[in-house]
């Protein structure tokens, strides 16, 4: 009996509880962070208490400001700097002191030793200050509140980029910090027109993204259309720029991206020296740049880091392999199924003998080749380091093997597909490989019921939606389609460093020189006519 009365008595203990909860939630409600702050102390730290109800990790820290007036300093355990708060905040202003002036403010500024104290007036202001972790200091007397330049938390150490590594270039990376990031671009570029304009997006995250741009270089307009697109976003947050990108683009069913990732600062400041934006997100060391071309996704920071016959060497074999990794396997099916007679009779013999004990058709066996290489290709990306490499190569030599052996496919086809999965590999942007590997499906069905016509009218289709696509109004296939001859030294190969004396149109025509036109090669002495 009298377990049945505790529990009764609990019962009504929570639903009193619950019958509370909608109390303050009124109360939070008629306290708007729209709404300012006002003269009454306590009324204000009552707000912010109802705002951070059932928040443990915000701390209200009660003390008396110079042994006379009430205070409370608010901050969030992991956010703000506990020691600096101890010495440079609660130390100095603890301290009790017959001569103190009258209004405080300036008094507080010259005895609190911190960089950063910003007055805020709104409520919204005060919920923003400490959720970046700036305390909130507010006293008797005052309707206005204080921030604090204290904030402090774990980040990531500035690492090399695992997705985009060279043999020859800076070894640093961006991090997950917006500060570090944008550190990182003042350190290359010092000059003072490095410009850079921020707002909020997220209506719970409140993430901070950072439009740069060098003033004088980038076109105005670009600026002002990438802002309005940033403003429009409306939602509940953002965790990568990612979500950015997908919102921003131009063209969202698009494969191609139609706008530039990247981690590395000299790839980031090499764009903002052409007269591009770049966005930078907090939390993230994924920044992104545009607009772009497509011959923006197949050059490589370290194309200008080496020679400029290496560079354009490289180049050429990326183009070479990019037409490989989407049209190979497709040929290698219109040819067994459509067009026996364009391959040398030793060749198709050795091919027929080779498919004889195959059960499907080649355009079977290549999808069913492709979708494994992909599947272990995955695998290996999810799997830890330490394994992920290891399970993706020896599980292509097994199962390709095994295949074989047991004559599901012919050995011919794991030869395209390996060739197929190499070439995709040297493509220096993992997004445009992506796009490359998501075309070469259709076209292989393409391939397979229409043979190289097929081929040939997949081709023309990837050529005319790449000929409408834009990229903040820059034309996709800009400086081939439309033409502009004097920008191809750096489009189809790599011209030496004192050729490429101007900047690419991009989206105007400002400044369009960045060096001096008569720095090529001098003559040798003793070789000049007298």
């Amino acid at each position: 009996m009298g377990v049945t009365s505790l529990i009764r008595n609990v019962s009504k203990l929570l639903r009193k509880t619950k019958e509370k909860k909608p109390h303050i939630q009124n109360n939070y409600q008629d306290s708007k962070p729209e709404d300012p702050l006002n003269g009454e102390f306590s009324q204000n730290v009552e707000t912010l208490r109802l705002i951070y109800d059932n928040c443990s990790d915000v701390m209200f820290r009660s003390f008396l400001l110079f042994g006379k007036t009430r205070a409370m300093l608010i901050y969030i355990e992991g956010l703000s700097d506990i020691e600096g708060i101890e010495e440079y905040v609660l130390s100095p202003l603890m301290q009790e002191s017959a001569n103190v002036p009258q209004p405080l403010n300036d008094f507080l500024v010259l005895k609190m030793p911190v960089s950063k104290v910003k007055r805020v007036k709104m409520i919204a202001d005060c919920i923003e200050s400490i959720s970046i972790g700036n305390p909130l200091l507010l006293y008797e007397g005052e309707s206005d509140g204080f921030s604090l330049g204290l904030s402090k938390w774990e980040k990531r150490a500035i690492e090399e980029p695992v997705a985009e590594g060279g043999i020859r270039g800076s070894r640093e990376g961006f991090n997950e910090s917006l500060e570090v990031n944008t550190s990182q671009l003042r350190r290359i570029i010092k000059s003072p027109a490095l410009k850079m304009q921020s707002m909020k997006i997220g209506k719970y995250t409140q993430t901070t993204v950072a439009i740069a741009y060098i003033d004088g270089l980038v076109d105005k307009t670009l600026i002002e259309e990438i802002t309005i697109r940033l403003e429009r976003i409306e939602m509940d947050g953002i965790l990568e720029s990612g979500y950015i990108e997908e919102m921003i683009e131009d063209n969202p069913y698009s494969p191609f991206p139609q706008i530039l990732s990247t981690e590395r600062p000299d790839v980031a400041s090499s764009c903002l020296l052409e007269g591009r934006a770049v966005i930078l997100v907090e939390g993230t060391p994924f920044t992104l740049i545009a607009p772009v071309s497509f011959f923006s996704l197949i050059q490589s920071q370290e194309d200008y880091y080496q020679r400029f016959m290496i560079g354009t060497l490289i180049r050429w074999l990326r183009y070479i392999f990019m037409v490989l990794s989407l049209l190979l396997p497709s040929f290698y099916i219109a040819i067994l199924t459509f067009h026996h007679e364009a391959v040398p009779t030793a060749l198709l013999l050795s091919m027929a003998a080779s498919r004889e004990a195959v059960p499907f058709p080649a355009i079977i066996e290549a999808l069913i080749m492709e979708i494994t290489f992909e599947a272990l290709r995955e695998a290996g990306v999810r799997l830890p380091k330490q394994i992920g490499s290891a399970v993706s190569i020896v599980g292509a030599l097994v199962i390709g093997q095994a295949s074989v052996q047991a004559g599901l496919v012919s050995a011919p086809m794991v030869i395209v597909v390996a060739i197929t999965g190499i070439s995709s590999f040297m493509m220096p942007r993992y997004i445009a490989g992506i796009a490359i590997r998501m075309l070469r499906f259709p076209i292989m069905l393409l391939a397979g019921t229409l043979g190289l016509l097929g081929i040939i009218m997949g081709v023309i289709a990837i050529v005319i939606h790449l000929c409408n696509l834009r990229s903040f109004g820059v034309p996709y296939l800009a400086p081939l389609a439309p033409l502009k001859g004097k920008e191809l030294k750096d489009v189809l190969w790599r011209s030496p460093m004192w050729m490429m004396d101007t900047r690419p149109s991009f989206t105007g025509k400002s400044n369009v020189y960045r060096q001096s036109p008569e720095q090529g090669p001098k003559p040798k002495r003793g070789s000049e006519t007298e």
